[in-house]
């Protein structure tokens, strides 16, 4: 299915695909060209629109217009996609470079005044014939004018300018500030292997690492013997997440615990720390520019939230809610550690994942190690497809003949399945697995869309872009719990951006809801792997084919429950943090000290001079001041989860209703009539509270 350029007439430069920008020849010059063939579509569907000179129409003025939205949109994912993952340093930086070139065409549109004024009188228009207009095209209308708005696009031409140099100038602080934390991997070298201790066997094997011998019982605090380790040659850790999450969780030693999580903590840092100041400034002016108190007021205004003070408000009633919770976890925590260990006490942030693994064996038989053997990587990526393709009635199927950006790059087309579906049988999109780390490749966990789906003109793409253990020969990529749990989380995204992109207006197709209803979707489907059936079709040993046990898998569940409320404050703590940076005057910040006086609000464990993790914490720059969106779609995926007959999650009526109700409306609908929808009523917090304090034992 082609996309419309022979309707826009742009100037088409030689590029292989106008669809994919890593087709054909991939080079910096041909990055630039095609997003310039897209940045050129879109400048010529926003020439056909103003030059209307009759009545404004859907056909004469939205269609053009939603058009050069498309265009726009295709050449901003896709260059952000190649920014993060593409193997080509020169690619990478044409991308970065070519952001400030999108970003200023899209700053530009939107505070055009002509366009502005054509959509406001098609507005005019439609209001006064109520049968002119369907209600999602009122909505995105809607939408797209409270946008101009918020943009500046009323005021006066000195106040745009500055409005276009400070965005100009955001984006470029945005893209340096990733930039330097995608490239920024510490190293952390090993002088004598018994520092790795604790450590799983495939994780020593694949750093060259073997056991020699013991030294008598219970000579380490987990209470097994001090094993020996010898190295043929020296070992060198670093900051990925296959190799800073085991070290976290498993290593023996505290000093190399400390080691990883201040190297970890310190990404970027010293150079980021000016480059957010900056960032923070800039928000700090464009608010004050557009009206507002500040920038976290400009963030949420838009959004379900409505206000900073809501925001705060919100924080405040979870934080209540998790507190007691937390104040017995720790204290269960600290009296095992005190029994176990007195002189590792006060606990601090870099023992805090070591000490929980600790008191889960002890307390619920479980040790996370212990199940890995039945998560190796391809049967989780099969088991998660199977299970989303039976949960939301379609199937995965290989796309062979599509061209991908990087060797283990996986596509799959996705065929609707779903009984009573007008597209049943038919491809309805296509994914793409960008699955484990590589040199130069993002470091974080993400869905990202590449084609946003038109009704009938387009069909929608999306990508995973994670970093999780490579199966390699021998190695099978063991998978922990938590990585399991992620695998599923950004797959509901993934689905999100699929099912919900098949809207007639490109602006409101995919993941195109209120900002703060992203995370439900994703949040919804992590509830799901606490179901043992379901878990138990793809966790399968990997050497002997045996189902994970139910009594393994029960342990593991009521293993992973502990904990919970320290982690929600610890989300608070992160949240108040965009909060409170975004909330306050730039030139007043001071960045240490701000995040010390979180954590002692916050946390029970004792900080860690050097964490420095707001010069790495990346969210500060997608999500702005707007990291409460966790929790607080946290609230309504449970709410969504509680709908569903814990008997027969995936066989249910309901999941279909959810698809239908939730995944397919994309952005044509605000969020809330979303959750009316499916639950018949307003979301509360009552799950959350039951969530937080649940207990299985």
């Amino acid at each position: 299915m082609q996309v419309v350029e022979e309707q826009s007439k742009p100037p088409a430069p030689p590029i292989a695909d106008p669809l994919h920008i890593w087709s054909g020849p991939a080079g910096a010059a041909e990055t630039r060209a095609w997003v310039e063939y897209h940045l050129a579509a879109a400048r010529s569907a926003v020439d056909e629109l103003l030059a209307v000179g009759e009545e404004r129409t859907l056909e004469n003025t939205l269609t053009p217009y939603d058009r050069a939205r498309w265009h726009l949109g295709m050449a901003g994912s896709q260059s952000g996609v190649m920014f993060m993952v593409h193997p080509l340093a020169e690619v990478r930086d044409a991308a970065q470079q070519l952001s400030q070139v999108i970003g200023a065409q899209s700053v530009a549109l939107s505070l055009n005044r002509e366009v502005y004024q054509a959509l406001e009188a098609l507005h005019a228009a439609l209001t006064a014939d109520a049968s002119a207009a369907d209600p999602a095209t009122l909505y995105y209308l809607d939408r797209t004018l409270l946008s101009y708005r918020l943009s500046g696009v009323d005021k006066d031409e000195a106040t745009r300018e500055r409005i276009r140099s400070l965005a100009d100038r955001m984006t470029a602080l945005s893209m340096t500030f990733s930039r330097a934390v995608q490239d920024d991997v510490r190293k952390i070298p090993i002088d004598d292997p018994n520092e790795l201790r604790g450590l799983p066997e495939d994780f020593l094997t694949r750093h060259g690492v073997q056991r020699v011998e013991a030294s008598g019982p219970g000579q380490d605090p987990t209470g097994a013997a001090a094993e020996q380790l010898t190295a043929a040659a020296p070992v060198t850790l670093t900051t990925d997440p296959p190799e800073m999450t085991p070290v976290m969780s498993y290593a023996v030693s505290p000093q190399l615990r400390r080691r990883m999580y201040l190297a970890y903590n310190d990404r970027a840092y010293p150079a980021n720390r000016q480059v957010l100041l900056d960032l923070l400034a800039a928000r700090e002016e464009m608010a004050k520019l557009l009206g507002f108190r500040s920038w976290a007021d400009l963030a949420t205004v838009d959004q379900m939230m409505g206000s900073a003070a809501n925001m705060r408000s919100f924080l405040n009633e979870v934080e209540v809610a998790a507190r007691e919770t937390a104040q017995r976890e720790f204290a269960e925590l600290e009296a095992f550690v005190r029994e176990r260990d007195p002189g590792a006490l006060p606990l601090t942030l870099s023992d805090a994942r070591f000490w929980e693994e600790q008191f889960r064996r002890s307390r619920f038989d479980f040790d996370s190690q212990s199940v890995r053997p039945y998560f190796p990587y391809s049967q989780v990526e099969a088991g998660i497809l199977s299970t989303a393709g039976r949960l939301f009635g379609v199937e995965f199927a290989p796309a062979e003949d599509a061209v991908v950006w990087a060797p283990g790059v996986k596509a799959f087309n996705v065929i609707d399945k779903a009984a009573g579906s007008s597209t049943l049988g038919q491809r309805i999109g296509r994914i793409y697995l960008d699955m484990h780390p590589r040199e130069g490749k993002s470091k974080w966990f993400s869905e990202c869309s590449l084609v946003s789906g038109v009704l009938g003109r387009q069909l929608p793409e999306a990508s995973l872009v994670c970093n999780f253990p490579q199966p390699n020969g021998s190695d099978p990529g063991l998978m922990l719990y938590s990585d399991v749990v992620t695998c599923f989380h950004e797959f509901g995204h993934l689905m999100h951006e699929v099912l919900g992109g098949r809207q007639r207006w490109a602006g409101q197709s995919g993941i195109a809801t209120e900002g703060d209803f992203v995370e439900v979707p994703s949040q919804m489907l992590e509830e799901f792997f606490e179901d043992p059936e379901l878990v138990r079709t793809f966790a399968r040993h990997y050497q002997t084919g045996e189902p994970i046990p139910y009594d393994v898998f029960g342990r593991m569940v009521r293993a992973s429950a502990h904990g919970r409320a320290l982690a929600t404050l610890t989300q608070v703590m992160y949240a108040t943090y965009s909060l409170e940076t975004h909330d306050q005057a730039a030139a007043m910040l001071d960045l240490d000290r701000l995040l010390r006086a979180g954590y002692d609000r916050f946390s029970r464990y004792q900080f860690v001079e050097g964490n420095r993790m707001y010069a790495a914490f990346t969210h500060l720059v997608g999500y702005t001041s707007n990291y409460y969106t966790y929790l607080y779609d946290k609230v309504m995926a449970l709410e969504f989860f509680s709908a569903f007959d814990v008997r027969n999650l995936m066989d249910s009526p309901t999941a279909l209703r959810y698809r239908r109700e939730v995944l397919e409306p994309g952005g044509s609908r605000p969020a809330r009539e979303l959750v009316r929808a499916f639950l018949g009523r307003e979301a509360s917090m009552s799950a959350l509270k039951s969530w937080i304090s649940r207990e299985f034992d």
